[in-house]
């Protein structure tokens, strides 16, 4: 098992999403209750190209404060909305001998619907914790329709398991004593 934290940057990582607060606090501890249970947490970034915010060498491309990386962490760099398309993830985790993702980040309508759907093509048992994905308004549904549209209709019992989130954390508890 592994904490896959997708495009958890400092430009998009902000109040203006969907439950910003619960969001921020779920993601906080999950993320610490992998690193005490020794699940390995992976980031991915997200870079839109030279010329936009969302790049290399810019402010807002880092990972956001709160949920930072430490020392040993692997950060992942892609182009597209997949996790997988091209970043060495999907090579990683084979390697590894991974079956299990635990996937929070954003957005919600982007990037996690992408990972997850090919996690899932992949052979990935896919796992959603309840309010640790999230994303904006956008110009056809509000950020908590399109939030509960993607975690309650489109993937869950079809390309991953929505899950409450004590019941992550008790997975999370018990790869620990495995």
């Amino acid at each position: 098992m592994v904490l896959l934290v997708v495009d958890t940057q400092r430009l998009i990582t902000n109040n203006k999403l969907y439950q910003f607060e619960l969001f921020e606090m779920r993601v906080k501890e999950l993320i610490n209750k992998a690193r005490g249970n020794g699940v390995e947490v992976i980031y991915v970034r997200h870079d839109d190209g030279e010329g936009n915010e969302l790049t290399k060498g810019k402010e807002g491309f880092e990972i956001y404060d709160g949920f930072r990386p430490v020392d040993g962490e692997l950060i992942f760099d892609k182009n597209v909305n997949s996790a997988f398309r091209g970043t060495g993830v999907l090579e990683y985790l084979r390697s590894k001998e991974e079956n299990t993702i635990i996937i929070v980040g954003l957005q919600t309508d982007y990037c996690i619907d992408a990972t997850i759907k090919a996690g899932f093509e992949h052979g990935f048992r896919m796992i959603i914790p309840e309010n640790t994905n999230s994303t904006f308004d956008n110009q056809y549904m509000s950020a908590e329709q399109t939030y509960k549209y993607y975690n309650e209709f489109i993937w869950n019992r079809r390309y991953a398991e929505s899950v409450p989130f004590e019941k992550a954390l008790k997975l999370i508890e018990r790869e620990n004593s495995k």
